[in-house]
C-alpha cells in the first residue's frame, strides 16, 4: 500500500505527533510512506495532480519516530503522480497557516479534491474538510451536545452573552488550534472583557461559549475511525486530559497531563449522536473534545494524542488505524 501524509512543513514535523506514530506505524507494517507538504502539489494536464514528495521505504535502519523523521528530511524529493497512490492523509494544521501562509491550507484541499476526482482514497474528505475549515462546523450537530454559542466580532454581542451567562464564558477564535488565545471571561476579569474581544477578533470571528463547570476537571479527548469508537479488549482511544492549576486549557503542549479516560455510557450516548454525519461528510478519523455532556470540538484535520491512548491504556491503536485502512484498501481493489 501507497499513503501519503498531507503535512504544514517537513521541518515542523515531531517525534510525537501523532502523524508521525501513524507513519511509522504504516512502514513495519510493510507499507511505502510519502510525505507532502502543502507547497509540494503539482498541476498539470498530463498527470492531472501530483507532488514534490519525500518517499521512505520499510527498512531495517527506522526503529522508532525519531529515525523516521531524520530518514525522510535525508531523503530527496521527487514527482509522484497522486493517481498512483492507495491513500491521501489530510495531516495539517489548518489554523498554524493563517498569519504566514495564508494560502496554503485552502490550496491543500483544492488539489485533495483533484485527487479524490482521480479516484484517490482522500482522508479525512476534503470537500467536507473545507466545510469544517472552522469551529461553526460543530453547530450541524445536535443542539443537545453543543454548549451554548455565539459567534460575532462585536463587543456589545459578547457583553450580552456574558451577561446572560453567569458572567463566566470562554472566548476563543472561530479558526484556531492548540489552545491558542482561549481565555475565560469571569467576574474578576470582566474589566478586560472589551481589550480581549478586540485582540481576539484582530484575526477574524470569534467564538464565545458557556462555561461548563465540569471543564474544571479536563475533558476528554475521544477518537472515532469511520463513526465508530476505537475499543480494544475493552479500552477506547480516548484520554483525559487535565490542565495544571491555574490554567483553563487542556491542551498537552499547554502543560496538560494525560490520564486514563473512564468511557461511562453518558459518553457514548453523546458520541452516537454525531457519528452518523461525521461518516456522511467522510470524516474518516476524528477527534472529539469532551466536557460533560458537551462536545466541545470536534477536531478534523490533524486530530493529535492517539499515540497516548495507545500508551496510556496499553494497546495499539495505531495498529488497528492502519489494519482497517488496509481492509478499507483491499475491498476498493475488488
Amino acid at each position: 500500500m501507497k499513503i501519503a501524509f498531507v503535512i504544514n512543513q517537513t521541518h515542523k514535523e515531531e517525534a510525537y505527533f501523532t502523524t508521525t506514530s501513524l507513519a511509522l506505524k504504516a512502514l513495519k507494517r510493510g507499507h511505502e510512506v510519502f510525505y507532502i507538504g502543502l507547497a509540494d502539489f503539482y498541476y498539470d494536464p498530463e498527470i492531472v495532480v501530483g507532488a514534490h514528495a519525500r518517499q521512505v521505504s520499510p527498512h531495517e535502519n527506522i526503529q522508532d519516530e525519531s529515525d523516521l523523521l531524520h530518514v525522510m528530511r535525508e531523503t530527496e524529493k521527487s514527482l509522484v503522480n497522486l493517481k498512483h497512490l492507495d491513500v491521501l492523509w489530510l495531516r495539517f494544521d489548518a489554523a498554524s497557516e493563517m498569519i504566514g501562509r495564508p494560502w496554503a491550507a485552502s490550496a491543500g484541499l483544492q488539489f485533495a479534491e483533484l485527487a479524490q476526482r482521480e479516484g484517490v482514497w482522500v482522508i479525512n474528505n476534503p470537500e467536507a474538510l473545507t466545510r469544517a475549515s472552522n469551529k461553526l462546523y460543530l453547530e450541524n450537530f445536535d443542539e443537545s451536545i453543543r454548549p451554548k454559542t455565539i459567534v460575532t466580532r462585536n463587543y456589545t454581542d459578547v457583553q450580552n452573552f456574558f451577561d446572560k451567562n453567569d458572567e463566566k464564558i470562554i472566548l476563543k477564535p472561530l479558526k484556531g488550534s492548540g489552545g491558542k488565545n482561549v481565555f475565560l471571561i469571569n467576574k474578576e476579569s470582566a474589566q478586560n472583557l472589551k481589550q480581549t474581544v478586540e485582540a481576539i477578533a484582530r484575526d477574524g470571528y470569534i467564538i464565545a461559549q458557556e462555561y461548563l463547570p465540569e471543564a474544571s476537571k479536563g475533558d476528554l479527548r475521544f477518537f472515532l475511525l469511520d463513526g465508530q469508537p476505537i475499543e480494544i479488549d475493552g479500552k477506547y482511544a480516548a484520554v483525559r486530559r487535565v490542565q495544571p492549576e491555574n490554567e483553563i486549557r487542556s491542551n498537552v503542549h499547554q502543560g496538560a497531563t494525560i490520564q486514563v479516560a473512564d468511557i461511562d455510557e453518558e459518553t457514548l450516548k453523546v458520541v452516537k449522536l454525531v457519528s452518523e454525519q461525521l461518516v456522511k461528510d467522510g470524516m474518516y478519523l476524528v477527534g472529539l473534545d469532551i466536557v460533560g455532556s458537551k462536545i466541545m470540538e470536534i477536531n478534523v484535520f490533524s486530530p493529535g494524542a492517539l499515540q497516548q491512548a495507545s500508551e496510556i491504556n496499553g494497546v495499539d491503536f495505531m495498529a488497528a488505524v492502519i489494519q482497517d485502512i488496509e481492509h478499507k484498501i483491499h475491498e476498493r481493489k475488488k
